[in-house]
């Protein structure tokens, strides 16, 4: 068994994958690799839906009719990983993967959280929270108004940054529960629109307002850390082209950004243009071709 699969099976055996479709299918790719057990949640409108199948096995979650409530009731997670021995939970992306309330149920039950602590989602999963501990750091931040449901109070809020204005939901992620207002009469048809997409998708309708940018360039610095105190970042990414405040390309390194450069290590850092004789790796892609496939087949259901 490769090292690295080796560490990783002796801190879990067996993974269950709070999330549905691609997301959960990839995650179960790689937990297959790994050796490791794996387990899916499915409401009951994603019965025969291909993540179910792709595990070894699979719970139902939630109530019929409704889908989305399901992968956002964590008591409901929590027991799933309980009926099935699963010793470490993996949220994915979107629905709770930002939710600092299933990390802590997590190790309240003696689940392993495969992400950040509770701590560490209570201030960077959190807009605002985000927003005040960038200010803290003395990082500059657009003018933003207090998180509210108040129509009144964030029209207030609207009107004192200056159109245009952004609506963001505060526990908002992949560009949901979130709209961009130019003119002022649309403002609170925007607004409901926007706190029923956060309601529907994260379980939270609260949203502030921010002041929006003319042509931005959207660039991130990705970070990964672990339980031991170890931090590397990755540099600079240019996620600027976009769909409806999704992203849809990530160009790294990010050549648009003025402070940014190609920055190599000593190994592969060269002081002559010459081509290298080593053929270089195949890139790294999301929708890359796995070594392995994970099995389709259920042993248990709920």
């Amino acid at each position: 068994m490769p090292r690295r699969a080796a560490i990783l099976t002796h801190m879990f055996q067996k993974v269950l994958v709070a999330n549905r479709g691609e997301i959960a299918v990839r995650a179960f790719r790689a937990a297959y690799e790994l050796g490791l057990g794996t387990v899916a949640v499915f409401a009951y409108e994603d019965r025969n839906a291909d993540h179910r199948v792709k595990a070894l096995e699979s719970y139902l979650i939630g109530e019929e009719g409704h889908p989305v409530r399901a992968y956002l009731d964590i008591d409901e997670i929590i027991r799933a990983a309980k009926l099935a021995g699963a010793d470490a939970i993996y949220p994915g992306y979107g629905f709770l993967s930002e939710n600092p309330d299933l990390a802590q149920a997590c190790a309240d039950n003696g689940i392993a959280f495969i992400g950040p602590a509770a701590s560490v989602l209570e201030m960077a999963g959190n807009k605002v929270a985000a927003i005040e501990q960038a200010r803290k750091a003395g990082v500059p931040t657009l003018a933003s108004c207090p998180p509210s449901t108040d129509v009144e109070a964030l029209r207030k809020g609207a009107a004192a940054i200056g159109f245009p204005v952004f609506i963001k939901a505060v526990a908002g992620g992949g560009g949901r529960g979130m709209r961009r207002v130019d003119d002022p009469e649309r403002f609170e048809s925007e607004l409901g629109a926007a706190m029923r997409e956060a309601e529907g998708a994260f379980g939270d309708p609260t949203v502030f307002i921010e002041q929006a940018v003319a042509a931005p360039r959207h660039i991130e610095v990705q970070i990964l850390a672990d339980n031991q105190g170890n931090t590397v970042h990755l540099f600079e990414r240019d996620c600027s082209i976009q769909r409806r405040h999704q992203k849809v390309i990530e160009i790294a390194p990010a050549r648009t950004s003025p402070t940014s450069s190609v920055r190599r290590s000593p190994r592969t850092r060269s002081s002559s243009p010459r081509r290298s004789t080593t053929p270089a790796p195949a890139p790294s892609s999301s929708s890359s071709r796995p070594r392995g496939r994970a099995p389709a087949s259920m042993s248990s259901s709920r």
